[in-house]
């Protein structure tokens, strides 16, 4: 239970020291930030300890295919209003990250926690948290996650009967219908663009109606709740029908959505929205999402797309045309070896950009835009593609580990 001060045991206190310890052997060795051989380290010598160290915390759990790690980091921001927030700011969401992130925050009084979809409701039977944000549903990493209804009933399943807040997004019939098995359940107008994942009814298997920006499933009536808080234009409206301005640093619509579910967590907590929203506008880059950086005499701005919704929200933050743009693509173990979602981005709108294409996957992708009629080049190197590019600003798009690649060798 949070608030529980109950000292670690020996065996607790050895599994934190060897995780550390581990990871900082993985940092020496360059391999990354350690936290997740530190966790399996630490959870292979005590299978509980995720559970204790949440004990003293009011945990946030945050979930979805988009959106979990800027929305994370906003809440975050927004909840050091009232205390000291530990978090896995860097996007380790399995167990074994999350043990790392929290062994570090003995402090602390909330414990703001990114969470793979996937692992949802066993985190959530460990840390028995306060809160949870469901974002969205989409497909990903097509070679082993699974279906995204298979995945919502995952969560429908888990959530039954939590005690947890649900703050749920009210225009996703894939996450209403996951969330809808929970006795106390915030619904937040927060928006969907991608919609193709949820044209059938998770309830029934209905073709959904969708007029306007609402949605009903014709056959069996389920249908979308109505929001207590609300994206409207740049405004998060409350349940009492206030208007707060949104202050951002980070693009576009889909980080305005982030905010608005962000703030209604926050007041869950008893952040009053105008507190959480100014407390937002500090963070400028996300695990160096959105972050712009200078590389060949070219001002490089890097952006994170890793499946169908992404990249479909990416588009509409890029500058616009003959604004050239570099596309990187891997399909190594962390984003999913199946390319095959390619297929379902509308590469067309970007025509008029200038395009080079760069990754491990660079040909599968010169063939996805041969086919939509869009002229690039293909490189071999990042450096290449920005050296073919004329000066100025470049807006560089790429999945996930093909980002920590261009990371590298941009300097950022």
């Amino acid at each position: 239970m949070a608030g529980d001060t109950e000292p670690l045991s020996p065996r607790a206190k050895l599994a934190v020291t060897a995780g550390k310890a581990a990871a900082a052997v993985s940092r020496a060795a360059g391999r990354g930030s350690g936290s997740v051989i530190g966790g399996k380290v630490a959870l292979r010598l005590d299978p509980d300890l995720l559970a204790r160290l949440a004990r003293h915390l009011d945990v946030v759990l945050v979930s979805a295919t988009n959106g979990k790690t800027t929305t994370t980091r906003l809440i975050a921001e927004a909840l050091r209003a009232n205390g000291g927030v530990v978090s896995n700011a860097l996007g380790a969401n399995m167990p074994a990250g999350i043990t790392s992130a929290l062994a570090g925050g003995s402090d602390a009084r909330y414990g703001v926690i990114e969470v793979d979809e996937k692992y949802l409701a066993g985190v959530a039977g460990d840390v028995a948290p306060k809160a949870i944000a469901l974002l969205n549903l989409s497909r990903d990493q097509l070679d082993r996650a699974a279906e995204t209804r298979m995945l919502a009933e995952r969560w429908r399943e888990g959530l039954s009967g939590s005690k947890a807040v649900i703050i749920a997004n009210a225009d996703d019939p894939l996450v209403v219908w996951a969330a809808s098995s929970s006795p106390n359940v915030v619904w937040v107008a927060a928006g969907q663009e991608w919609k193709d994942d949820a044209w059938s009814c998770p309830s029934c298997g209905g073709v959904m109606q969708r007029p306007g920006d609402d949605w009903f499933c014709a056959e069996c009536g389920f249908r979308r709740p109505t929001p207590t808080w609300a994206l409207s234009g740049d405004h998060v409206l409350d349940p009492h029908g206030s208007a707060w301005p949104i202050h951002l640093q980070l693009p576009g619509r889909a980080n305005k959505a982030n905010a608005t579910t962000s703030a209604a967590v926050a007041a869950a907590f008893g952040v009053p929205p105008q507190t959480a929203l100014e407390r937002m506008h500090s963070v400028t880059a996300v695990a160096g999402r959105y972050d712009v950086v200078s590389y060949q005499e070219r001002d490089i701005r890097l952006l994170l797309a890793k499946n169908p919704a992404g990249w479909l929200e990416t588009f509409s933050l890029i500058d616009p045309p003959p604004s050239p743009v570099i596309l990187a693509v891997n399909a190594r173990g962390a984003d999913g070896t199946d390319t095959s979602w390619l297929w379902d981005v509308d590469y067309s709108r970007l025509a008029g950009h200038p395009i080079c294409v760069i990754g491990d996957r660079r040909l599968d992708l010169a063939v996805r835009l041969e086919v939509a009629g869009v002229d690039f080049q293909v490189c071999e190197t990042a450096s290449e593609a920005v050296r073919r590019c004329p000066p100025g600003r470049i807006e560089a798009i790429a999945n996930y580990t093909a980002f920590q690649d261009l990371r590298r060798v941009v300097g950022n």
